[in-house]
């Protein structure tokens, strides 16, 4: 196991920091939607992670903050597509990797009504980077995709957290989370050195 997540991390760690580069059309605009969360490491480390973090909360939320990622991250594309101006938003999306990451290694419980704003605010940084993309990519059909994508993620998170608590082996999530945020670490150092 510790050798898996030692490769996971050596492949995605150097990609996070360069998630936004070469993610172009793939086909239609939905599939183009679709396929972004996917190819950029950071997003799809994040979305996981988010759902990964209801799951091991438990409780409302298990909804609440996937919930909050999706309605934020749809304002923040509508933002992006229209061309508002929002900043900070590469640092804060690789910010959502690693504070999620460390949330989940440490077993982090804040209130749901705090941990869904900070979810939130993440969630508008990621969806104004998705919606950047999305004039020339096709608009709402792009929307729809990478809003579906998003809520697949999710449910993976979801799904890795219940199997990891049906288990009863709670330390397996704090391992992951700590690959994630030791990821989002390493990416953050690339950036800065690159």
């Amino acid at each position: 196991m510790r050798r898996i997540l030692l490769a996971l991390f050596g492949i995605l760690a150097p990609g996070a920091a360069f998630a936004h580069t070469g993610i172009g059309a793939h086909g239609s605009p939905f599939a183009s939607g679709l396929a972004h969360p996917f190819l950029g490491p950071d997003h799809f480390l994040a979305i996981v992670a988010v759902g990964l973090f209801a799951a091991m909360t438990g409780g409302r939320a298990r909804w609440a903050y996937p919930l909050a990622f999706v309605g934020a991250m749809l304002a923040g594309g509508f933002l992006g597509f229209a061309g508002a101006g929002l900043p900070v938003v590469e640092p804060t999306i690789l910010g959502s990797v690693i504070v999620l990451g460390a949330a989940i290694a440490f077993a982090v419980r804040p209130p749901v009504l705090l941990a869904s704003a900070v979810i939130a605010l993440f969630g508008l940084a990621h969806g104004y980077a998705h919606g950047l993309e999305g004039p020339e990519l096709g608009g709402l059909p792009y929307a729809a995709g990478f809003v579906l994508a998003t809520a697949s993620l999710h449910l993976l998170g979801l799904g890795i957290g219940f199997a990891i608590g049906s288990l009863g082996r709670p330390g397996v999530a704090r391992v992951l989370g700590g690959v994630l945020g030791g990821i989002g670490c390493a990416a953050g150092v690339a950036l800065a050195l690159g």
